[in-house]
């Protein structure tokens, strides 16, 4: 059982970029008394196309700086992080509860797609690593497709993710997903992807489901999180290891308001 202090705690988020900010906003609604510290690795900016190896090395780096901080719970708001990293740093930082993107994700495509197929989009390293389709192949659904999708995570980093350019590469990553035929639901496997959903939609249109992990992810933190005592809302710290101005400026998009001051840190 977990003191009041140590309940009062803030919890720490981590990505490779500002991707997980989706996640984070889902869960600043999902509890909304709890304070949270963000980290987003730009200096090492993308994981997706890193080895698996790597990934690890720097999710721990990640953690451990979030950890050394003081936090009572560790969200990976990265799907590559998850597929690659999760069970190391479960066991490397216990009794932390640790939580990933990737069953949340999982469950939510699963109960959309009601038994037909699921399509995942990811990026390379998060494909590569199969951790979506083995769970969905788990809880039940019978086909899976999965495409990489790397310009989709430079485009949202940009901020780009409206216009003719942004459609465009849509377009073509969603072109032929599912093979001859079209899935039920749409599977966004990375935390950048959601900016993308309304592109998405209109070019899958209104037959095909379209879930990310954000939300999944934040009722699952929330269920196993011992409440904040705190009477008001906590005040939120975001960090990250390169680019801070630009972070503030581009992560909006990403958590649907203005940022405040984003500090600069070394791992």
């Amino acid at each position: 059982m977990l003191n009041v202090s140590a309940t009062d705690l803030p919890i720490g988020v981590f990505d490779s970029g500002m991707g997980g900010l989706t996640v984070l906003a889902a869960l600043q609604r999902a509890m909304p008394r709890e304070t949270f510290i963000f980290l987003g690795d730009t200096a090492r900016l993308p994981y997706g196309t890193k080895s698996a190896d790597t990934v690890r090395r720097y999710a721990v780096r990640a953690a451990t700086h979030l950890v050394e901080l003081g936090i009572k719970a560790l969200v990976v708001a990265c799907n590559t992080a998850s597929s690659a990293a999760l069970p190391q740093l479960k066991a490397e930082f216990a009794p932390l509860p640790v939580y990933g993107v990737i069953v949340p994700g999982a469950v939510a495509a699963s109960i959309a797609a009601k038994g037909g197929s699921v399509a995942i989009l990811a990026t390379e390293g998060t494909v590569r690593l199969g951790a979506y389709n083995r769970e969905l192949l788990r809880l039940g659904v019978k086909q899976v497709y999965a495409r990489p999708a790397p310009l989709l995570v430079t485009l949202a980093e940009e901020g780009r993710a409206e216009g003719s350019l942004a459609r465009h590469i849509v377009e073509d990553y969603l072109d032929g997903l599912g093979g001859a035929s079209v899935p039920t639901t749409l599977l966004l496997g990375c935390t950048h992807f959601p900016v993308f959903k309304s592109l998405c939609a209109q070019v899958l249109g209104d037959a095909v489901q379209i879930v990310d992990s954000a939300s999944t992810t934040a009722a699952a933190v929330a269920a196993c999180t011992p409440a904040c005592q705190k009477p008001s809302e906590g005040v939120h710290r975001y960090l990250a290891t390169d680019g801070a101005d630009r972070f503030r400026r581009i992560g909006r998009f990403f958590l649907g308001r203005p940022l405040p001051a984003v500090e600069l840190v070394d791992l």
